[in-house]
């Protein structure tokens, strides 16, 4: 099965949404409390806590009873084989430094793709109570003050922009050099708020996204968001970025095309 197989999204939006439910009860019992723990998963420090895997659990639990012949792909436990073309792409805690620190920042990542790459995709922050997803008959946030549609800004012009990344380093030496040429030409540079970003440049509020060192489970959510509201997603070479490695998300195809020149020297 494929997106041209399909007619009606409905029951997949509903599943979507149990998803982030799940993530959201599961993540919201261990934010700021006291003593949390986080390991290693590299020998440079790249965090889990228990949150993260308790999270995931209760997706896939949710997709045992929805969804069982899927295919998931998930940051924290094995990969599952589907039967039926679509798998559920899930990062239970995208962002976990920011997590572990106390930042509203981080998001609960869940899109459904096929070997094309996405089709739907939800970007939740469970301690705002923000749900951003695009898709099929969705390019919505609903959130502390109601629902409103997602839409990208009309930019064009680099020195008009704001531009967001997670690290300050970015991925490899030469990465960090390709987006400071872009960085240099933006108006306003800010760091630190993984797939919030993301959604924020769906909701409106910036203009460019560029970062490195992804994995699949890090960019498919956000790619449909972004899409579904007006936006772009490609990697540093404009190939797609589903496959993860480096992404650059832009309002518009002006700026796309300005950035990815700049990351190009």
């Amino acid at each position: 099965m494929s997106r041209d197989d399909i007619t009606d999204y409905s029951e997949f939006w509903q599943v979507a949404d149990a998803l982030a439910d799940a993530a959201r009860v599961e993540t919201l019992k261990y934010f700021r409390s006291p003593g949390l723990h986080a390991e290693s998963k590299a020998a440079e420090f790249d965090p889990v806590t228990i949150a993260d895997r308790a999270a995931e659990t209760a997706m896939r639990r949710v997709l045992a009873d929805w969804r069982p012949h899927d295919g998931i792909l998930g940051e924290e436990h094995q990969n599952t084989e589907g039967t039926t073309g679509l798998t559920w792409v899930l990062d239970p805690i995208d962002g976990t430094r920011g997590f572990i620190s106390g930042t509203p920042t981080w998001g609960v990542l869940v899109a459904l793709s096929d070997s094309s790459g996405p089709i739907l995709g939800i970007v939740d922050q469970p301690y705002i109570g923000e749900r951003f997803s695009g898709g099929p008959g969705r390019a919505n946030v609903v959130g502390p003050t109601g629902e409103r549609s997602l839409g990208v800004r009309k930019t064009t012009e680099l020195s008009d922009a704001t531009i967001f990344t997670t690290f300050p380093e970015v991925g490899t030496r030469d990465q960090g050099a390709a987006f400071a040429r872009v960085a240099n030409k933006c108006k306003l540079t800010r760091y630190g708020t993984d797939c919030y970003a993301y959604a924020l440049l769906a909701a409106g509020q910036i203009d460019l996204v560029i970062e490195a060192g992804l994995h699949p489970f890090d960019i498919h959510a956000p790619i449909a968001v972004i899409e579904a509201a007006g936006g772009m997603v490609t990697s540093w070479d404009g190939s797609p970025a589903h496959p993860g490695g480096t992404s650059l998300a832009a309002a518009t195809p002006e700026l796309h095309g300005a950035a990815l020149r700049l990351l190009r020297e």
